[in-house]
């Protein structure tokens, strides 16, 4: 009688490029089934991505040395994704027009500046700097712009290579979290600047509250394909030829307040996984979003919130 040798282990997932740096990614914090992320979706916001995930079992979270937390594949959210997500969860309004992130950025521009804003949704940041000309660019939403906003359906590789040059300042606020290539689209920003003009550009952190509620799909694709530490928006600014930049940690505000209520109502759990198909996960990310508002209601942005987000100052290289 012959011995059944053991089974080999399965081979080593090949670690994915960073999409910043290049460097192979030093870390898998986790493998997630598509399943339970259009689980997730159609039970949180509903909508199902579907379409986008054709094909794909698995998406794999991984941690790049650069300190970026990043998808693989990262699948981005389509015009049709985004309808449905922004058009029925009202998300913009959600998100609030008085945010931390317009206020930090509006205070580092001069009156008079020429300031491109790079999906820029409906174009709130213009409100904030009303001595300045304002350009927003948002291919999704243009066509529902208040009336007396210039918001222009174009991307930015497209407007850099007619304007490069052209602004005083540009600024992103959560939109490269968004992206397969946030390099690419850094230096795209870069680009419309003239030299020595500024560029600012605004991303969620990890971790934060937002990190910590549990199965929350707001952090996975097709929505988000990376989320952002210090370290790796200096990375980005390296390598997109930015001086040595600011990096601004900011207090919750809008949605970032509420998101603070959920994490902190949130049932405890360890850091890692971020999602797990379990009731009690389940369980605990209803519990959050609903007490979250009930609080938010009751007593606006919680006290010693931590922040949920970024801003880079940086300028172009003259």
């Amino acid at each position: 009688m012959t011995d059944t040798p053991p089974a080999s282990p399965p081979p080593a997932l090949p670690a994915p490029a960073c999409p910043i740096t290049g460097a192979p990614g030093s870390r898998l914090i986790q493998r997630v089934p598509t399943r339970l992320l259009r689980a997730l979706w159609r039970a949180t916001f509903g909508v199902d991505p579907a379409p986008l995930y054709a094909g794909i079992a698995r998406l794999h979270l991984w941690e790049s040395p650069c300190g970026l937390a990043f998808w693989d594949p990262p699948v981005p959210g389509d015009a049709a994704f985004y309808r449905g997500l922004y058009g029925r969860n009202r998300l913009h309004s959600w998100l609030g027009e008085d945010r931390a992130e317009f206020r930090t950025a509006a205070a580092h521009i001069r009156p008079g500046s020429k300031v491109l804003d790079v999906g820029c949704g409906e174009g709130a940041f213009a409100d904030h700097i009303p001595r300045c000309t304002h350009v927003g660019l948002d291919p999704f939403f243009a066509g529902t712009a208040p009336p007396g906003r210039d918001i222009r359906a174009e991307q930015v590789v497209s407007h850099a290579a007619a304007q490069e040059g052209a602004y005083d300042v540009a600024v992103a606020f959560q939109v490269m979290e968004h992206l397969p290539d946030p390099l690419g689209f850094a230096r795209d920003v870069a680009r419309c600047v003239r030299p020595g003009g500024l560029v600012m550009l605004g991303v969620p952190l990890w971790p934060s509250s937002t990190t910590a509620i549990p199965n929350f799909v707001l952090n996975a694709p097709p929505h988000h394909c990376s989320l952002w530490t210090p370290q790796a928006l200096r990375a980005v600014a390296a390598a997109a030829e930015l001086t040595e930049p600011e990096i601004v940690e900011l207090p919750a505000s809008g949605a970032t307040a509420l998101l603070a209520w959920a994490a902190r109502l949130a049932p405890k759990r360890p850091a890692e996984p971020w999602f797990r198909h379990a009731w009690s996960w389940h369980a605990g990310l209803a519990w959050s979003l609903l007490g979250a508002r009930v609080m938010h209601a009751l007593a606006g942005p919680p006290s010693a919130a931590p922040p949920c987000d970024a801003l880079m100052v940086a300028r172009k290289r003259g």
